[in-house]
C-alpha cells in the first residue's frame, strides 16, 4: 500500500496571479503531486494551496514553492 498525505499550505499572497501562478508552478515540478485545488483570497490577501502526493514528494513540493517566495 502506498502512503499519501495532504498538504494545505496558505500563502501571504491573494492578489498578485503571477505569484500564486510562480507558487503552483513549483508544485507541477515535483513528481507525483496532485494540485487539487487554489483558493486565492483578495480580501485577506492569503491563498490557500491543496496538494497531495508521496510523503517525500509533497515535502519537495512545499519546499519548492516556499523557495519561489523568497524575494
Amino acid at each position: 500500500m502506498q502512503q499519501i498525505i495532504e498538504c494545505v499550505p496558505n500563502f501571504s499572497e491573494g492578489n498578485d496571479l503571477n505569484v500564486i501562478k510562480r507558487i503552483t508552478d513549483q508544485l507541477a515540478t515535483v513528481e507525483g503531486v496532485r494540485l487539487l485545488n487554489v483558493d486565492p483570497g483578495k480580501a485577506t490577501n492569503r491563498t490557500v494551496v491543496t496538494f497531495v502526493g508521496s510523503p517525500d514528494a509533497v515535502v519537495e513540493a512545499a519546499f519548492r514553492a516556499i523557495k519561489k517566495l523568497e524575494r
